[in-house]
Formats: C-alpha cells, sequence, structure tokens
C-alpha cells in the first residue's frame, strides 16, 4: 500500500492530473470562443448566405454534416496557434532566464591543449 502511496503521490502523477484538469477547462474555453467569437464575426457572411444561423448545421446531400467537420477544423487550428503561441512564449522566457542566470563561462584550454603541455614539460 504503501508502495502505491508513493506512486500516487509522485510529482509526475500529479502534474499530469493537473494538465489533464486544466485542459478540460482550456478546451470549454476554445470551444466557446469558436462557438461565440469565431463564428458569428467571421463566418456571418457565408452563414447567411447559406441560410443557416449554425455552422454545425451546414449540410450536403440533406444529410452530410460538413458544418460539424469546419468546425472540428477551425477549433483545431485555433488549439494548435494558441498552444504554439504559448509554447513559443515560454522558450523566449526561458531562453532569457538562462541567459541572465548562466552567464557564459570562460573556457580554458581543451583537453589536448592540457596533455600537450604536460607532454612537452616531462621532455624537459
Amino acid at each position: 500500500m504503501k508502495e502505491f502511496k508513493d506512486f500516487a503521490m509522485k510529482g509526475n502523477v500529479v502534474d499530469l492530473a493537473i494538465g489533464v484538469i486544466i485542459g478540460g477547462a482550456f478546451g470549454k474555453i476554445v470551444s466557446s470562443l469558436i462557438d461565440d467569437v469565431i463564428t458569428p464575426l467571421i463566418l456571418k457572411p457565408a452563414l447567411e448566405a447559406a441560410h443557416v444561423s449554425n455552422l454545425a448545421e451546414l449540410t450536403i446531400f440533406g444529410s452530410v454534416k460538413y458544418g460539424s467537420f469546419l468546425s472540428a477544423i477551425i477549433n483545431f487550428i485555433i488549439v494548435a496557434f494558441v498552444l504554439f503561441m504559448i509554447i513559443k512564449g515560454m522558450n523566449a522566457a526561458k531562453k532569457k532566464e538562462e541567459a541572465t542566470v548562466h552567464p557564459a563561462v570562460p573556457t580554458g584550454p581543451s583537453q589536448e591543449e592540457l596533455l600537450t603541455e604536460i607532454r612537452d614539460l616531462l621532455k624537459k
């Protein structure tokens, strides 16, 4: 039982659980962004031309709901772009932090140079 408790309380498991919960909440935000902001602003003229009020209502041949597919594609593109921007920002902050925290350490002679020096001293 102790071993299971140690496994379940490891940082990786807890971090993963927090990531899943935050990911679920983030998914709701993205869905709302698409349904409530993107679709009305950008796609409104196209939807009005098709005489529908919701992207998911778009159909072809009467039963093929390609509007749902388009909605899923738009959702994916937005999520991918937002994640790209977050990771790009994190990487830039990490590089900036590494540059300030770890200034360049002057390097000494290489191993070959040291061995050559020792060899020359031994010859003398």
